[in-house]
Formats: structure tokens, C-alpha cells, sequence
């Protein structure tokens, strides 16, 4: 596969060309502006593309008779629930945990012991670990699946980046929501850091409403897949593709990465709501506004604002703000109700990492100059030490305002994170 690009014509057009044997596909967010107007318009704009310098590589993707070896990084309720279900999709899977406990419970009984307690997992799934998978096993997998907080992922690639082989490359996908505290790097960025730029020109991203107790349940379900590569995105949509785990793929990886992290802080705000006693029309209001709030950030970012109406966009954002079994929505219903932030961390019993978030969109939101009012609310709630009830009816009180609008400058940060991976040094 041939990664190749072109100089990016301005702040509110950047391009990215993707560049196959038989076809060329264009990657643009945020979307052309033409005529200029003070927001960039949804029209596509065309592609721009000189050679890379890059190295070829081979996207090594050994499906057989629709069968895969799959290697889930991650044994919490996510990656538990992708690992039953690709199992159950009559894949082969091993799924590597830290904890022997888990390792050895999976293996012997067919229970996950702190994660889907209640769940007996299918006997083709073999469970690894504590230890880090050795290059033997990791070079013997078609897909790597990583299934970890964010905050975790650059030292797990660090790791891996070693024991792959780069010419002969599995499937890497990855189904993290956050953005990384401290660098405030999205986990393409993390993924170009460790693994390089050829790495993460084929990594995939998945994302959409899609709870793990539903998951193992067969509960009709969809996602969104996202890459740089239309080819890997294809590969990973066709092995999860179920009648009850339907994908749907798309070229804006940056946008969907947003997106998951994003609505995490938008379910804390929600849970506040509810547990100050507001109702449904807050409930909405909250919802509707924290999407005007995600669209005007991720296109200033970079992104395309069409990738926020995804499964991964407005789909996530309905399910997260709206349901009890979010552990972010109930971080912020307890905070509405009183409880101080570090005990509810103590007793949760799962990441919400919505809270980590929270400091790294506030971050993003002053670099790029964004009004985000209700994320900037939940920041000063998490971070400053400010009464809950007392800001949500600061926030009430403020004036009416134009109600959709996006910013008149976009894409710096996305043109910074293309120019890294293009590696050409006409950018």
C-alpha cells in the first residue's frame, strides 16, 4: 500500500491521498470551502497527491474460508464482549489479560471473574497472559484487536512495535475512547509515535452505541469503522459484520476518534443533569447541544462535521447521555447528587474515561479557540472544585446564541497529525 500526499492548500482544506494499484481515494476533512463562506461547506473537494517517499507495505490480512486468528489486547468488558463475539463468529480468538485470574478463570471455566461475571464464553476462545504475547504468537495472527483505556495504549504499542513483522502486517484495529492526558494525543497520533506512520496509515477505528452487556446478549447493534485505508476498513467491517453487529465504514478516523472521546465528557454533563433532578427536556436539550458542541470542535480540529450524524457521532452521544449502565453518565449523576468526584473513582469499579477526557478537551477546546460551554462546565466541575448545581444554572443563564454555527478556522491540529504521517517534505 502507497501512502502519498501533497502540500495542504490552506487551514480550511486539508487533503490526504490514499494511492492503490487500482483506485486513489480521497480523504478530506473538513470538507472543501467553495465559494468561501465563514464556515467550510459540505461540499468534497477533489484530491491532491505526489509520490511518497514512504516504503511499500503489505497489509497482510490471511482470512480462510472466512476465518481468522484474532488476538484481543484487553480483557475489560469491551474486549471481552468483541472477543465472545468474534468467537462466536466462528474465529479463532485469544484475548490477553494482566490478570492471572482472569487468564486462568477463562480458560478453565469460560468466565470472565470481574468483567460479564455472568457470561460463559465460547470454548474456542483461549485466553494469554500475564505476560506480554510473544513475537511467535502475535506474528501468527491475522487481526490484533485493542481493546485497552487509552492511557495504556502508547506503552502496549512500544511493546509491539518490536515483535511485528513490518512486511507482513495483521489487521490492527482499535476500539479506545479518550484522548491521552499530558499529550492530549489522539490514539492515531499515539499510533504513529510508537509504531510509525505506516502503522498508522492502516490502523482502524471502531466506534458507536454499543454496550457489552447488550453485545454478548446478540442485541442488534451497529458501528462505525473508520481508517486512512478504505481497504482496511473493509477487511475489519467484514469480520465483525453480523446480522445482530452491523458496520458501516468511513475515511475520517480523526473525526470518529473525536467523536467516541468527545461524548464521554457530554455523558457526564448529562448524568449531573439528572441527578440535580432535571428531566427529559433537559435530557434532550443536553444531547442536542453537546452535538452542536462535538461538530464545532472536531471541525476545527479537522475533522468532517459529517462524521458527528454518524453511529459514532450522534449514535454513541443518544446512548451514553441517556443510560444508567454508562459509567460516565454515572460519574455525573453522582456528582449531581453530592458525591465527591475521588470516592466515586474509588468505587466505580470500571475506567470512565470521560474524566481524564474532560482535562484534554479543555486543553484542545482553548488551543483551537472554541466556545464549549458545557464542556468547559463539566472541566470546571471535575477539575476546579465547582458546585455542580451553582454552574448548571450558570450555564442556564447564559445569553441566546446563534444556534448552529461552525468555526471560520479548521484543521490545524489534523494538518499537523497528516504532515507527521505523509512524511513528505513538500507538506
Amino acid at each position: 500500500m502507497l501512502i502519498s500526499g501533497r502540500k495542504l492548500l490552506s487551514a480550511r482544506c486539508l487533503h490526504l491521498a490514499i494511492t492503490r494499484p487500482h483506485k486513489v481515494i480521497a480523504f478530506t476533512p473538513p470538507l472543501s470551502c467553495s465559494p468561501p463562506k465563514k464556515h467550510p461547506s459540505l461540499s468534497p473537494s477533489s484530491a491532491f497527491s505526489t509520490r511518497s517517499t514512504s516504503p511499500r507495505m503489505t497489509l497482510l490480512y490471511r482470512e480462510t474460508n472466512g476465518k481468522s486468528k484474532v488476538l484481543v489486547f484487553g480483557a475489560g468488558n469491551f474486549g471481552s464482549c468483541l472477543a465472545d463475539h468474534l468467537a462466536d463468529s466462528s474465529h479463532e480468538v485469544f484475548i490477553w489479560s494482566r490478570s492471572p485470574e482472569i487468564v486462568q478463570s477463562l480458560n478453565k471455566s469460560h468466565r470472565n471473574p470481574e468483567f460479564l461475571k455472568e457470561h460463559v464464553f465460547p470454548d474456542n476462545l483461549k485466553a494469554v497472559g500475564p505476560d506480554f504475547p510473544s513475537p511467535e504468537l502475535i506474528q501468527a495472527m491475522d487481526v490484533l484487536l485493542f481493546a485497552i483505556p487509552t492511557e495504556g495504549v502508547r506503552e502496549n504499542l512500544t511493546l509491539l512495535r518490536p515483535r511485528l513483522n513490518k512486511n507482513k502486517l495483521p489487521l490492527i484495529i482499535f476500539v479506545n475512547k479518550g484522548i491521552e492526558i499530558g499529550t492530549h494525543a489522539l490514539t492515531l497520533d499515539i499510533i504513529c509515535d510508537t509504531c510509525g506512520p505506516d502503522i498508522a496509515k492502516v490502523a482502524t477505528f471502531i466506534s458507536g452505541p454499543s454496550f457489552a452487556k447488550e453485545i454478548v446478549r446478540r442485541q442488534p447493534t451497529s458501528v462505525s469503522v473508520a481508517s486512512l485505508s478504505d481497504e482496511a476498513a473493509e477487511q475489519a467491517s467484514e469480520l465483525f459484520h453480523q446480522p445482530w453487529f452491523r458496520c458501516y465504514t468511513g475515511g475520517d478516523p480523526i473525526g470518529l476518534e473525536l467523536a467516541g472521546a468527545l461524548k464521554n465528557v457530554y455523558a457526564i454533563a448529562a448524568g449531573m443533569a439528572d441527578g440535580l433532578g432535571y428531566e427529559n427536556n433537559t435530557r434532550a436539550m443536553l444531547i442536542t447541544r453537546g452535538l452542536a458542541e462535538m461538530t464545532r470542535i472536531g471541525t476545527a480540529y479537522g475533522a468532517s462535521p459529517l462524521t458527528f450524524l454518524s453511529l459514532a457521532g450522534v449514535g454513541d452521544l443518544f446512548l451514553t447521555c441517556s443510560s444508567p449502565t454508562s459509567r460516565n453518565y454515572t460519574v455525573g449523576f453522582r456528582l449531581g447528587k453530592g458525591e465527591k468526584l475521588d470516592h466515586i473513582i474509588e468505587t466505580l469499579g470500571s475506567v470512565a474515561e470521560g474524566v481524564s477526557t474532560a482535562k484534554g478537551v479543555k486543553s484542545i477546546i482553548d488551543e483551537l479557540g472554541v466556545k464549549a460551554s458545557i464542556a468547559t462546565g463539566v472541566y470546571e466541575v471535575l477539575y476546579e472544585g465547582k458546585n455542580v448545581e451553582e454552574r448548571a444554572s450558570e450555564l442556564l443563564s447564559t445569553p441566546s446564541i446563534r444556534e448552529l454555527d461552525l468555526p471560520s478556522t479548521t484543521g490545524r491540529p489534523a494538518q499537523l497529525l497528516m504532515k507527521k504521517l505523509v512524511l513528505d517534505n513538500n507538506c
